[in-house]
């Protein structure tokens, strides 16, 4: 007889693992603190800071306990001092960045040089030969990373560098145009440095603009997490205080129903976009929203944000013509 048991499930003690991506001047810092000050109330939240003391800088406006992370910033570093916060008890974590793991010093871009040397050292031919197997240890110590990350009954708020990235693609004509580079992760071009995979892991991922900073555009955001997050509003300590509520059990705020005049500007608004993306990309965004028809929308907020992951589909397509009415 087995002794494993099951219990009904309840939502509570939650540890939940926020991710902000975004170049500098986007306020992925500082959300990130305005986000763990929130969650942690009165109490002190750690951070883990591998900027050379640069998370110091807000030493002023929040309280929370500091620690250097030094290079070489291998998996197993981030590890210890992320499980050394935990196990101090800090209700959350903040570590900027998170980018360093993979593309720091001694992270695991380096990594993967260090063992195509061992490998082949200068035989360039064998170092063709040996790239893919370079990859074995580092991806397995990172993926192991992310394994022990899942395991952390603190929150955990990631912060990522993100730059910009371009493609060459063929157009409708024939001819090569350059455009955003299009990915899984990227909105506008703008890619979080880190292993492609690993917004996904995370229970929610943003990437944050310096023409707007603290404004999510979400990577990353389910149906259960979108109250938490209102994509018209700035990430800020309401979020964080929300944020540790639902994670301990309390049911989201739900956003009140847009006026009737309001909503039916925005189904005009979202007629339009209906009419210029392809069908594909404009119902598969509305699914993400749990409608299948603009008009399935009980409230303005879930429509709002609807329709401006909508709009960075238009600016992937290179395609502008109207703006929102505000609601």
């Amino acid at each position: 007889m087995s002794n494993f048991t099951f219990r009904p499930a309840t939502r509570e003690n939650v540890g939940l693992i926020v991710g902000l991506s975004g170049s500098s001047g986007s306020g992925k810092t500082f959300s990130a603190m305005r986000l763990a000050a929130g969650i942690a109330g009165d109490k002190p939240f750690a951070v883990i800071d591998t900027e050379a003391g640069r998370a110091k800088h807000y030493a002023d406006r929040f309280r929370f306990d500091h620690g250097d992370l030094k290079p070489p910033f291998r998996p197993a570093t981030y590890n210890e001092a992320i499980r050394a916060a935990d196990e101090a008890g800090y209700p959350a974590i903040v570590v900027d960045s998170m980018s360093h793991v993979w593309a720091g010093e001694g992270g695991i871009l380096d990594w993967h040089e260090e063992e195509l040397t061992r490998m082949a050292e200068d035989d360039w031919k064998k170092r063709e030969a040996c790239k893919m197997a370079a990859w074995v240890q580092p991806k397995m110590m990172h993926r192991a990373m992310v394994g022990r990350l899942l395991q952390i009954r603190a929150h955990l708020i990631l912060c990522f560098r993100a730059e910009p990235k371009i493609e060459m693609v063929r157009g409708k004509d024939g001819k090569m145009e350059v455009r955003a580079k299009q990915t899984l992760t990227s909105l506008d071009g703008w890619i979080p440095i880190c292993e492609k995979n690993l917004p996904y892991e995370l229970t929610a991922s943003f990437l944050l603009m310096a023409e707007k900073p603290g404004m999510p555009l979400p990577i990353k955001l389910q149906e259960q997490h979108k109250a938490l997050f209102p994509l018209d509003q700035v990430i800020d300590e309401k979020s964080g205080a929300a944020l540790a509520a639902w994670a301990a059990g309390a049911t989201a705020a739900q956003p009140q129903a847009a006026p009737q005049d309001n909503f039916k500007t925005m189904l005009a608004e979202f007629a339009k976009l209906k009419a210029i993306l392809p069908a594909k990309v404009y119902y598969d965004v509305l699914g993400n929203y749990g409608v299948e028809h603009s008009n399935e929308f009980r409230d303005m907020k879930a429509a709002r944000g609807c329709f401006a992951e909508l709009k960075l589909r238009l600016r992937d397509a290179g395609k502008e013509g109207f703006t929102m009415t505000p609601g």
